[in-house]
This record gives C-alpha cells, structure tokens and sequence, in this order.
C-alpha cells in the first residue's frame, strides 16, 4: 500500500474509535487491539451462521490454509458472510465507543 494512503487509512480508523488525540504509538495499540477483536468477532459471527454439519468442514479448511478454497466455501455455504463480517465489525465498534463513554 502507498504509505499516504496508509496514513489516511490509519486517521480515519483511528478517528473511528475516537482515538485520534492520542499519541501515535498509543494509537497504533488501540488500532490493532481492537482489529484483532474485530476479527475474532466476524470469524465467530460467520462460523455461526454455519450450518452445524458444516462446521468441520470449514475447520478443516482453515487448517489447510488456503485463503481460494475458504472463501470459495463460504461463497457456497454463506453466501451473505461479509454482510454477517460486516456487521459483527460494526457491533464491536459500537461496543468499544460505549466502552470509551464510561470509561470517560
């Protein structure tokens, strides 16, 4: 990625999650604390909307490894998964604002 662009990306997201008047480093703390909770969370959403069967399946997938056969399978199985990504994303945004407004 173009590093203009990258420093664009990081200030909106850091404005996002309402961290753009801490320091740099602290930003890029909170940036990649909550990406890894975000992910964790959209992984969650679409494994569960899985069908049970299908869950093994999609274990042994990731296991493997290979982003092309992952994504091809929840195209087939899921097909709404980044709707359902999308908006687990968004729900733990919400959650991490409010968890700013206490902390407050």
């Amino acid at each position: 990625m173009i590093p203009s662009m990258q420093d664009d990306m990081m200030k909106r997201i850091a404005a996002d999650l309402g961290v753009s008047e801490l320091p740099e480093a602290e930003q890029q703390e909170a940036i990649t604390q909550f990406g890894t909770i975000a992910l964790k969370a959209s992984s969650i959403a679409v494994i569960e909307a899985l069908p049970m069967p299908k869950r093994q399946e999609f274990l042994t997938l990731s296991e493997a490894g290979d982003p092309a056969q992952i994504q091809a399978f929840l195209d087939r199985e899921v097909p709404n998964h980044s709707a359902i990504a999308q908006k687990a994303v968004a729900e733990e945004l919400r959650r991490f604002k409010e968890y700013q407004k206490a902390a407050a």
